[in-house]
């Protein structure tokens, strides 16, 4: 038996059975950190090659707005710089499919200018697009779009990924990360 001195408090807790199930999250995010890496590769490559030289060639990043900015002498130029950009974001382990390349160039003078958006975070629709996919196919999943992430809960650790390998499969136009797995 345990006796209490006066004056002092007693707390007692009661511990429910609380069961958490696995679970984790998708997202579509850009390490910044390494896209900087891939922007400096290519700096590398340009002012070495030979049919760079003497021209008029600019790639920087816009880290606040994850925001390619190019500028070249002329529309060949244009597309060879694209092709070391995905080259070099490939070789970092960058998915091509986060570069925003439909945007049209701009000639200003005897410049052509593009900007390329960088994709960082699932938008409403894509996440919508997502749980549909998720729910159309009748795994035993719950699904919740959290801001611009998804979160993914099942009973079993293979449903959950039997749901990765199903967005891995589908024609999704986005890099998918699958972060935060809980067991």
């Amino acid at each position: 038996m345990t006796a209490l001195l006066p004056g002092s408090h007693c707390f007692i807790i009661f511990a429910q059975n609380i069961v958490l199930m696995p679970s984790f999250d998708i997202t579509s995010k850009v390490d910044v950190q390494t896209l900087d890496n891939a922007i400096n590769v290519a700096h590398k490559e340009i002012s070495n090659r030979y049919d760079f030289k003497g021209s008029h060639v600019v790639l920087e990043l816009d880290k606040k707005n994850l925001l390619l900015k190019t500028e070249t002498d002329s529309d060949m130029k244009l597309k060879q710089l694209e092709d070391v950009l995905i080259s070099k974001a490939m070789k970092q382990g960058l998915d091509v499919k986060a570069f925003d390349f439909s945007k049209e160039p701009v000639s200003s003078g005897k410049y052509i200018r593009k900007e390329i958006p960088v994709c960082n975070g699932l938008d409403k629709e894509q996440a919508k697009k997502i749980v549909k996919l998720i729910k159309d196919s009748k795994l035993k999943v719950q699904v919740a779009i959290m801001d611009d992430i998804i979160r993914v809960t099942g009973k079993k650790i293979d449903d959950l990924q039997d749901v990765i390998q199903l967005c891995r499969g589908a024609d999704l136009d986005i890099p998918l990360q699958f972060v935060n797995m809980k067991n």
